[in-house]
């Protein structure tokens, strides 16, 4: 889970003395105790969810002294109210470790915005390819709507050549179901999704040789098999 309205992407610092020798630029990440404790109870309530009932909470409090400690402070607190998840705390830079070496230990995680951006292109990479990943960007307190969209991003370069894996959107699909209210249609969806893969029916970048057009055919297919 990534904090995705603030932390190192919240667009705060500037530039001064632009063109000199001694020129500055900063960036300012932004932790805000509605902001960090938002997307806490989110994780926390997200792992309580989950069979495991764990949660890692990716930190780098040992060297950002301000901002980091504060995210740590709030998920101690936010923690007293979830007595049923168990929780630990990780350093961003061995957390990347720990996803390669240890993948069984981790369940569900909460990151800043910037670690969970890094985090979740590694996690999509261990599985295979950027173009598996789902995300959907939240609005816990459903005020708003949500967003979804494959993580991997737009892929200009591989536009029209129909080898763009669609695994990514259909994943994405499933998840706005389930937020939408329809668990059953986003089990359905993954179900098809994980049978056409068992078949081996694969997209270039999973070492297959099939196209987005017949992944996507196949899918549906499966979903319809399924319907009747």
């Amino acid at each position: 889970m990534r904090e995705n309205s603030e932390g190192e992407y919240a667009g705060h610092g500037g530039r001064a003395h632009r063109g000199l020798p001694e020129e500055v630029a900063t960036e300012v990440a932004i932790f805000t105790r509605v902001g960090v404790e938002r997307i806490m109870r989110f994780a926390f309530q997200s792992a309580q969810a989950r069979p495991r009932k764990h949660l890692t909470v990716v930190t780098k409090s040992n060297a950002q002294r301000y901002g980091m400690v504060f995210w740590d402070e709030i998920a101690a607190l936010v923690a007293a109210d979830f007595p049923d998840v168990t929780w630990d705390k990780e350093l961003v830079d061995a957390m990347t470790m720990r996803m390669v070496n240890k993948p069984r230990t981790i369940d569900t995680v909460v990151a800043t915005n910037l670690h969970a951006d890094i985090l979740s292109d590694l996690a999509a990479a261990l599985a295979g390819s950027l173009g598996i990943a789902p995300t959907g960007n939240v609005d816990p307190q459903r005020r708003y709507p949500s967003m979804f969209e494959p993580i991997h991003g737009s892929a200009f370069d591989i536009t029209g050549k129909g080898i763009a894996n669609p695994v990514a959107s259909f994943w994405t699909a499933a998840m706005m179901l389930e937020h939408l209210g329809e668990p059953q249609a986003a089990t359905r969806l993954m179900a098809a999704v994980e049978q056409v893969c068992a078949t081996g029916l694969l997209t270039p970048d999973l070492g297959g040789k099939a196209t987005t057009v017949e992944v996507t055919r196949a899918v549906c297919e499966a979903i319809r098999g399924a319907n009747t």
